[in-house]
């Protein structure tokens, strides 16, 4: 068979212009592996996507596919490929379109071996969350242990990553969430939390040395003033000209993650995983074909956890 099921879109619009579409399935080139893919994480960048929200930062060539996580195991592996074989348990995050298919070809650089203790569909909700995270943290704010981090969004996709990692490498985490979801991101290691419904979190917390802001605008702003003169403000919502002259006024500095794939740093977070230092939590799973249904909750904002899609 050499067709595949794809979620593809032919124009920017609501969760209407998804299309479940027969097209040839790819072949891996040099140096790539082809997976059979199970299951894929769903992102809020992939409605921002597919809306049109976020032309701005990135124009889609249509037709489209949109996705960054995979979880599935090898069919093919390309000339000069080591280290994976076909039928290896595996996850990638595979950059920011390409995931909703059947199949996926990409190159092996990106690609890790699944985590032993976790399920195909919590694989998948691993790795464009956890590379955000892990980048944010130790590529772009050089975390290091006794450190205080401030989280945004802590019960979100990333936010749960971001804890975990920071609570792992040995830091002090502080987490902002709505009460209900208070005691679960104190269940991932968050030391205290925050109500952002009821209080600022500026008159909570003080000198902090880094601070992960999932959110933007205003919160990004208010951030600025819980930093110590050095600190560093993780920007993974993209932040604006003022945000970064007012984190100069105050000595620290604002710092935008743009996340990219990375098989390595995969392999890394898999071990913290399996030695039971970190963990997912799926707040839903949709069939592949129900990608319209899986776009408007996570556009609600309100999931606890990542959404997954699966396939056949």
């Amino acid at each position: 068979m050499n067709t595949m099921k794809a979620i593809r879109i032919n124009e920017y619009g609501g969760p209407e212009v998804l299309r479940l579409d027969d097209i040839p399935r790819p072949s891996p080139a040099a140096g790539e592996v082809l997976i059979r893919v199970r299951a894929m994480g769903v992102n809020p960048v992939d409605w921002k996507l597919r809306s049109g929200a976020a032309r701005k930062h990135m124009e889609l060539p249509m037709p489209a596919i949109l996705g960054g996580d995979i979880a599935g195991e090898i069919d093919q592996a390309g000339a000069g490929v080591e280290g994976f074989k076909a039928g290896d348990a595996v996850y990638a995050m595979v950059g920011l379109t390409g995931a909703y298919a059947q199949y996926v070809s990409v190159k092996a650089s990106m690609v890790a071996p699944k985590p032993k203790t976790m399920s195909i569909v919590e694989a998948a909700s691993v790795p464009l969350a956890a590379l955000t995270a892990w980048q944010g943290l130790f590529e772009h704010g050089k975390l290091h242990h006794g450190q205080t981090v401030l989280v945004h969004a802590a019960a979100g996709g990333v936010g749960i990553f971001a804890v975990q990692f920071a609570k792992a490498a040995g830091a002090k985490v502080i987490g902002t969430t709505s009460a209900k979801n208070a005691d679960f991101v104190k269940s991932l290691g968050a030391d205290q939390t925050i109500d952002y419904k009821s209080v600022a979190f500026e008159k909570e917390v003080s000198g902090v040395d880094l601070v992960v802001d999932l959110l933007g605008g205003e919160i990004a702003e208010r951030s600025i003033a819980v930093l110590k003169p050095g600190g560093v403000l993780i920007q993974i919502s993209p932040g604006s000209p003022a945000t970064a002259e007012k984190a100069k006024a105050a000595k620290v500095t604002a710092m935008p993650v743009r996340v990219h794939p990375d098989g390595g740093q995969l392999r890394e977070i898999a071990g913290l995983i399996d030695a039971h230092k970190v963990k997912t939590s799926i707040a839903a799973t949709f069939p592949l074909a129900e990608a319209g249904r899986a776009h408007e909750l996570s556009k609600e904002g309100h999931t606890r956890g990542k959404i997954v899609l699966t396939s056949d």
